[in-house]
Order: structure tokens, then sequence, then C-alpha cells
């Protein structure tokens, strides 16, 4: 089932490298990013729309998965159990949970200087700074930054637990499909890795499209595994 070739777009976007966004995928909406040139690292928060003290889980989403990498079939936890959004598509096949996002220190550190005074809307940005501007949209901040995602990375940990980034984890074209069982604010920005040892500033665009879907597509994710088949009655019944 591709409910991209079938649903009418309701939004179609492109996210320059370094932007930001932040946008609510309604119960039973699916927005797909996809990596335009390849490289894309897309730093991501999820919350519940409604009650924004329920956000993105990471540890509760790798352990009751049984997984260190999230890929088609997984879901993505709240701290309530709840599935805020779940992995119906993906061409990638690894998305990071354990590298975090890069701020305006580490982006000076290993990039330079890249003020607006010179550079002006090619200015060196960084993650934790884009974030906290789409929070504060919402009502939220600095409290709320906490779990991030990075989707179109991927990070191996050696047996020693040092983190070793992955270059050309993602091609031109790939995407990821996110469906959203209920209202799911998503604040992204598509910033480079912290851990990416590209040497020179170059964060890469993303498209953002958006559909309606029909519910069936989420059974992939659905029935995956046991814990997830709850997750999903559990996300239902907040519905009741």
């Amino acid at each position: 089932m591709n409910d991209m070739n079938t649903s009418p777009i309701l939004l179609e976007e492109t996210l320059p490298g370094g932007g930001h966004t932040s946008l609510i995928v309604k119960r039973g909406q699916l927005l797909r990013i996809t990596d335009l040139r390849g490289g894309a690292n897309v730093s991501l928060l999820l919350f519940n729309a409604v009650e924004k003290s329920e956000r993105l889980n990471l540890p509760d989403t790798l352990k009751c998965q049984h997984t260190a990498k999230l890929t088609q079939g997984h879901c993505l936890y709240s701290d309530m159990g709840r599935v805020l959004a779940a992995i119906v598509a993906d061409t990638c096949g690894w998305h990071d949970s354990l590298g975090g996002v890069s701020d305006a220190r580490e982006v000076h550190e290993r990039y330079g200087t890249g003020r607006y005074q010179e550079l002006r809307n090619a200015f060196f940005r960084n993650g934790t700074d884009n974030l906290l501007v789409e929070l504060g949209k919402w009502g939220l901040g600095l409290a709320d930054l906490l779990m991030t995602l990075n989707l179109f990375s991927r990070v191996d940990a050696s047996e020693t637990g040092t983190l070793n980034f992955v270059p050309g984890n993602s091609h031109a074209g790939d995407h990821v499909d996110l469906y959203a069982p209920m209202n799911t604010l998503v604040v992204l920005t598509a910033i480079q890795h912290p851990l990416d040892p590209h040497p020179e500033y170059a964060p890469r665009p993303v498209k953002l499209t958006l559909v309606a879907a029909d519910p069936q597509v989420a059974d992939i994710c659905r029935t995956s595994c046991d814990e997830n088949a709850r997750g999903f009655a559990n996300t239902e019944r907040f519905f009741l």
C-alpha cells in the first residue's frame, strides 16, 4: 500500500540545509521526509500535540522493540507508552537514536566562524538553537529539548562503547514515512549530525510531504511485535 501515490498532497515543501520547521501531523496523516541530495541528517523531536508534556522517549522505544537502530516496522513511543509515530516505510534502513544534536560550540570548533554578518542566510547554524526556535513557537523551551532522533544517519557502537558515525548511510531520494496514530507535534531541523566527520559545514536539504493515509498502512508496525500491538491499543484508548 502506497498512500503517497494515491492520496492528495496536503503539504509539500523543501526544507533547506540548516533550516528548521515544525508542524502537527494529525491522527491518520503520514509525513514523508526525503533526502534530496544524499547525506542528509534530520534531528527530530516528537510531542503529543494536545498535551505537550508527553514526548518522545527513545530508551523506551528501543527497549520495548529490542533494537538499537530504528527503521521500517518500528514505532516511536512516548513516555506514556503511546505511539507518537510509526515508521511505515524506509528506504534508508538505519536511523540514529544515540548521537544527540549539535550545539553552537561544537559547530564553531568543527567548522570555524560562520557569522550572519559575513554570510547572511548561509551563516552556520546548529541543531540546538534551531530546535529551540521551533519549540518556542509552541510554548516550549530548553527543558523540553530532551531526546533527539537523527533520521538518515547511522552510528555504530564498538565493543568498548565508542560511537562511530558511518558516512554514506543515506542517498539521494531515500525517504522515511512517519504515520501518526495520534495528533503529533513534529519539530525538526536539517542539520549535520554532531558526529559527522565531514570538515565543511554543508547541511543537506530535505523535502516534507504530508498526506492523509489509510490506517492499515500502520499494520506493518502494529504486527511487528507484541509490544507494538499493545502500544497501538494504548494509543487508541486515548481517543475513547
